[in-house]
């Protein structure tokens, strides 16, 4: 059930659930987040970054969506942190059904302006777009550039936005960062200033970065506004810890299929806790 981004978000804006978007960076890991999805009956949103689809090349794209046609939930394969109008028309080239263009660290005006231009662009050809405003702090790879700190989301900017822009989703800063949480900081979403957004808001909001955040929280946030979390650090430190652990263990084994089952369980269990705790488990029957 290959779908947009738009058709699962507003099913959970409608229903008051958080979809996660499980960032992947090999075939293992995909499938393994496929298969605890249909476990549980969860909708789906496969998050793949510009740097993991050169890690894992665009050949692998088209396996990931053939594999999605024949899931048994709603899957949408989703271009996390694009950050030029040209790496957007790239992706909807390979064939994702879901965009993000991040241009949160410009300046509002020029934010409003490279978002309305791909929103145009995508929406024309079927693809759904999340936009970003306010910064979420970074201490990985994946973050915007230069973000260190976090810029909080202004409700009164965030309605300009969403009327300029036209986009499906907006991704919000409440108070989560990508990667670790800094251990100087202490993790606490502004679930008031969630409210306030939703409140103004019609459209499905967005969540990035939750890693150290307490688990009450972003189960509040997931019932009181945000429809999509983006999970990567997560998922991906389940995974390594235990190829690790096997690896130490037997210092001999080098077969993939004695290494990764093991790695993929480990990682499918802090999968499944978050759909639980998103409110997405049994949400299949949706759609």
């Amino acid at each position: 059930m290959l779908t947009t981004g738009k058709a699962i978000l507003d099913v959970a804006n409608e229903h008051s659930f958080a979809v996660p978007a499980f960032n992947i960076s090999d075939w293992a890991m995909f499938q393994g987040i496929v298969e605890i999805s249909e476990e549980t009956n969860a909708p789906l949103i496969v998050a793949i970054h510009p740097d993991e689809v050169k890690h894992i090349g665009p050949d692998m794209i088209t396996g990931i969506i053939s594999r999605a046609h024949r899931s048994s939930v709603p899957i949408a394969i989703h271009w996390d942190h694009g950050a030029t109008y040209h790496e957007v028309l790239t992706a909807i080239q390979y064939g994702f059904t879901s965009v993000m263009i991040d241009g949160s660290l410009k300046p509002f005006d020029e934010n409003i302006a490279i978002t309305k231009k791909v929103t145009e662009s995508a929406h024309i050809l079927g693809v759904s777009v999340e936009g970003e405003l306010g910064t979420i702090g970074g201490n990985d790879s994946y973050a915007e550039a230069g973000a260190a700190e976090i810029i909080y989301t202004d409700p009164d900017d965030a309605v300009t936005f969403v009327e300029q822009t036209g986009v499906d989703s907006l991704a919000i800063a409440i108070g989560t960062f990508h990667g670790f949480y800094p251990a100087h900081l202490k993790p606490e979403l502004k679930l008031d200033l969630l409210k306030e957004i939703k409140g103004r808001l019609q459209i499905p909001l967005v969540l990035h970065g939750g890693s150290g955040n307490p688990d009450d929280e972003i189960r509040e946030a997931a019932r009181i506004g945000i429809n999509k979390i983006n999970i990567s650090t997560d998922i991906k430190v389940a995974y390594h810890n235990k190829m690790r652990e096997v690896l130490g263990n037997d210092p001999k084994v080098r077969e993939p299929n004695a290494i990764q089952p093991a790695c993929i369980r480990a990682m499918q269990v802090v999968a499944a806790q978050k759909i639980e705790l998103f409110g997405a488990a049994g949400k299949g029957s949706l759609y």
